[in-house]
């Protein structure tokens, strides 16, 4: 006797399509640094290569201290994450963080940008500024994001690769105020093996058993993408929308391999 297995593809992929808090280990120690930093109100900065999870970290962060909304008063918004684009102006970077706050962004000089971004993160009672990509800021404009920190008591927490330390070290200022520092790596053959576990179990959560774990599957996947967390989010999440749009209910070795293939 067989079972047939009905289910809404479109609301799974959507599901597949949302981002979720994944409780890893090196993820809730990102998260405790975290939090250690915007209850001191201190600055700090956020290393690591690309993919290695640093913005899936800080999302998920995000997730977990949500704007706190009432009708007719200004929203109390704990935790502000903006990314930044290459060579980002204060003009930019200032337009980012009101839009974040969910606020209209006025005309004026950079000046009347800056009081407005200021009035803002103490109106909504900002405790921790988080920029993401900040290796890409223009030089001079970290000491906007320096006054940010001294002016209005915010833990201001800069994220990048090491490129960031090579742009902070350049002024002495910045550099004294960015000595906290919290280190993403590349997950070891453990930690890899239990994070696909966790993500077939958590976040793919498809009714047939992918056993992912599989050592012939776990060999793939490591020799392909090493320890990365950020790829592998993007390699198992798409082979389950493919495997999902073939009308199967796992993710079957051809399918990995396939969606595989398109990352080189």
């Amino acid at each position: 006797m067989t079972t047939t297995l009905t289910l809404d593809i479109e609301r799974e992929i959507q599901r597949l399509q949302t981002p979720q808090i994944v409780e890893l280990d090196q993820v809730r120690s990102l998260h405790t640094w975290l939090d250690n930093q915007r209850i001191s109100r201190q600055p700090g900065r956020i290393l690591g290569e690309s993919r290695t999870g640093k913005t899936c970290g800080i999302k998920s962060y995000l997730m977990e201290h949500p704007p706190q909304q009432v009708s007719g008063v200004v929203p109390q918004v704990p935790v502000v994450v903006v990314q930044v684009p290459q060579d980002c102006s204060a003009k930019q970077l200032y337009t980012l963080i009101i839009e974040a706050l969910q606020f209209r962004i006025t005309k004026g000089t950079i000046l009347d940008l800056r009081q407005r971004v200021y009035q803002l993160l103490n109106d909504c009672q900002v405790q921790m500024l988080v920029i993401d990509e900040a290796d890409r800021i223009k030089s001079k404009i970290f000491a906007d994001v320096r006054d940010i920190y001294d002016k209005l008591n915010i833990a201001v927490i800069l994220v990048g690769t090491e490129r960031l330390n090579a742009v902070i070290n350049r002024d002495e200022q910045v550099k004294n105020r960015f000595l906290a520092y919290f280190q993403m790596g590349v997950l070891n053959s453990v930690q890899f093996e239990q994070t696909v576990a966790i993500w077939e179990r958590d976040i793919l959560r498809l009714p047939v058993p992918s056993n992912l774990t599989n050592k012939s599957i776990l060999r793939l996947l490591r020799k392909k993408k090493r320890g990365y967390i950020g790829i592998l989010d993007m390699i198992l999440q798409q082979a389950a929308i493919v495997a999902l749009r073939k009308g199967n209910f796992k993710i079957d070795l051809e399918t990995l391999k396939e969606v595989m293939a398109g990352y080189g």
